[in-house]
This record gives C-alpha cells, structure tokens and sequence, in this order.
C-alpha cells in the first residue's frame, strides 16, 4: 500500500498532479479541488496521503492534504453505486467536515448540491454511511470555533450563486477573521472577499 507521496512538485493540473521523489520515482495523484488550491508552486516540496485503488484496467493514486481527508474518502467508497471518481467529485465540491456533518444530520440536499449526485443517490449515501462516518476521526484544528452563523451564511451565499467550496473559504475566513454570530455581517464579509478576486 502507497499512504503518503512526498517529493518535488513537477507538473499540476485542476485534478491531477504528479510528484517526483527523491529515489527519482514520478507518481501521479488524482486530486480534489482543494488539494489544488493549496498546492505550491512547481517545484516546490508537497506531501500527499494517498489512497491506492486496483481496478482490473488499472492502478490509480488519489492523493489528499491530510489523513482526515482521505479517510473521508475512503469512507465514502464504502456507500453503494460511489467509486472513486465520485467519492472525489463530492470531497471537491464539499470540504471533508462538510461531508461529514451531512451524512450525521442526514442532509440529502447539501449532498444534492454536488455535481452527478441526486436525491436516490444522496440518500443512498445517507443510508449506507450515517450509522458508520463516526469512525473517520476529527478533522484537523484551525484553532477557531465555527460559528453559530457559518452554515447559514454559506447557505445565503450558494443561494447567490457562489458554489459551495468558495462559500465555505470565504465564510472561514470571515470567521477568522473575528466576525462571529451575525450572519448578515458574515455574509457581508464574505462577499467582500469574493468580490475584491
């Protein structure tokens, strides 16, 4: 089993990213949009935990930014009809804790909101992993508290338009940042920050 990549960033794409070892080794990992997004420059050092699937037309590396993310991952490959491909649709279109928080309080329309995901999918999702999502373990720390207000300011933000990944930044941000409670002042700085790009 290959758990972690860690080596020189020598190419990068939206999905995809491919890591030169040391021992000279090149793998490519198949990534989710946030992975992307916190990627260095090429050339740069990167450390991926990864996930190896054997199919009978291949082997594939998916990699992640930390343990957590992949055990997400690797938790929703166990609902029925979700393989690969579509556990990384959901974990780049919802952060891991958003998942997570999804399949706890049984809520089929944020799993709706991702792309190939319907209602019969999300809720057989739901019904496969509610009872079992506990055992992922705790998402790393940022050191701030949510917010009582930052699910329903990324509610009020995806109602505009915005998609649920840059909701969710802007939001955090907004909460680190030191606005707390108020969701109409949450969703105005976030929308300060989504529009200041």
């Amino acid at each position: 089993m290959i758990s972690q990549v860690r080596g020189t960033l020598v190419h990068r794409e939206l999905d995809r990213v491919e890591i030169l070892t040391a021992g000279g080794v090149a793998y490519e990992c198949l990534i989710p949009l946030s992975v992307f997004e916190s990627l260095p420059a090429e050339g740069g050092t990167v450390t991926l935990h990864t996930h190896l699937a054997v199919r009978e037309d291949g082997w594939q590396l998916y990699g992640f930014s930390h343990a957590y993310e992949r055990a997400v991952f690797q938790k929703l490959l166990g609902a029925k009809g979700v393989g690969p491909a579509l556990a990384l649709g959901i974990l780049s279109a919802l952060t891991p804790d958003r998942v997570v928080r999804a399949l706890r309080d049984k809520d089929v329309l944020t799993l709706m909101r991702v792309p190939r995901v319907g209602r019969k999918k999300a809720e057989q999702i739901i019904l496969d992993l509610a009872d079992k999502i506990d055992t992922v373990g705790t998402a790393p720390t940022t050191g701030t508290a949510p917010s009582p207000g930052s699910d329903d300011a990324v509610r009020a933000l995806i109602t505009l338009g915005y998609n649920q990944v840059e909701a969710e930044r802007a939001v955090r941000a907004v909460v680190e940042g030191g606005t707390h409670g108020e969701v109409s002042a949450i969703v105005r700085g976030a929308l300060a920050k989504l529009t200041a790009k």
